[in-house]
């Protein structure tokens, strides 16, 4: 009801606005220009409201770099972002470049070439050298940005096995958690299968596979910092997709097939936590908490706690109504203390031992 009425009072207000605009040109004295027709002073307010317009978009783009930097995400920390963060430099300052100049022009000629009363614009049927020149400059950059960007992909991409000792890491994704698979000493994930999903076995690993005994299945994702890591994706249900963004990470985890990805974590979560820009960034988040939890104590709620950073493990496909909690913590930390961490963890086999005497 409360909507219905407001909708009321809009249409109302409206009707009254138009009404009181038809009394205005009524009380107009009757030599007053009515025509439809733009006259040189309708030309010369419009031209000077869009060379107006992009001076306010201008000083506002440079506002919001300024104001909301402390809303992007900090430098990569994996080995890889930095080629994806060069390559997503280059094409915003090309996207930027373009846009400057475009849009300058486009609303400075639209001031400088304003209508005057007598004045005939000149009127090209075709100019060959022209059109080549604002053909031949996009296909040529458009080109070299694709190139590029293909070959670091490419690079981004390929994951050897074989080259040096990378860690093998499956992750699992279902409606809505994540779970996270280490292969033992012998660094070989043991088969699974959706169909063997039974009792304990939720991630569906083959009982008969020996290389899947002293597989480890943990909530929490630990990383080694420094060392290569290739992920192993699977989904039990439906499309979800593994998104790490301070690694510069994502791939779609598909029901059904197995994706991969790798790369090799640079900063411990430590290190990115004690860092100049996140130490930043957490003070201008706790700042808004602050502001919202006098709210919530002012509405007999409960205050809200300081945020503190960690990695996170998402999902960044819309996979169902619990999609927006779908979420791991993510632990970089040093070999040993990796080491440490994995040795409290159960094995698979350890597990169904369990489960068995149970």
């Amino acid at each position: 009801m409360t909507v219905f009425l407001t909708i009321v009072v809009l249409a109302l207000i409206g009707i009254s606005l138009w009404q009181m605009s038809k009394i205005l040109k009524l009380s107009q004295a009757s030599n007053a220009d009515n025509s439809q027709v733009a006259n040189d002073k309708d030309n010369n307010l419009q031209g000077k409201l869009m060379l107006a317009f992009v001076i306010f978009l201008y000083v506002l783009t440079i506002y919001c770099f300024a104001q909301y930097r402390s809303f992007f995400l900090p430098e990569s920390a994996s080995e890889h972002g930095y080629d994806y963060d060069k390559l997503m430099l280059i094409s915003m300052v090309l996207i930027m470049f373009v846009q400057i100049i475009t849009q300058g022009l486009l609303h400075f000629f639209a001031y400088k070439y304003r209508g005057k009363k007598g004045n005939k614009a000149l009127f090209f049927a075709d100019n060959d050298k022209l059109e080549f020149i604002w053909t031949i400059i996009p296909v040529i950059v458009l080109a070299g940005l694709i190139i590029y960007g293909l070959f670091t992909w490419t690079d981004i991409m390929n994951i050897d096995e074989e080259e040096g000792d990378p860690l093998i890491v499956e992750l699992y994704a279902y409606q809505f958690d994540w779970r996270a698979r280490y292969a033992g000493e012998d660094n070989v994930l043991g088969k699974a299968n959706v169909r063997f999903i039974e009792g304990i076995n939720t991630l569906g690993l083959d009982i008969s596979d020996k290389y899947g005994k002293d597989d480890k299945i943990t909530n929490e994702l630990h990383l080694p910092v420094n060392r290569k890591v290739i992920f192993k994706l699977r989904s039990q249900d439906v499309l979800h997709s593994a998104y790490m963004p301070f690694f510069r990470a994502q791939m779609n985890v598909v029901p059904g097939m197995i994706t991969e990805f790798s790369y090799t974590p640079t900063m411990t979560s430590d290190e990115m936590r004690n860092s100049e820009f996140m130490v930043e960034k957490v003070a201008t988040i706790n700042k808004i908490r602050r502001e919202k939890s006098k709210k919530l104590v002012a509405a007999g709620d409960e205050a809200l706690e300081n945020y503190e950073f960690d990695y996170y493990l998402l999902c960044n496909k819309i996979c169902g109504t619990s999609h927006y909690n779908m979420q791991m913590k993510i632990v970089v930390e040093s070999e040993e203390d990796y080491s440490e961490w994995l040795k409290t963890q159960d094995t698979f086999k350890t597990q169904l031992s369990a489960q068995a005497s149970n």
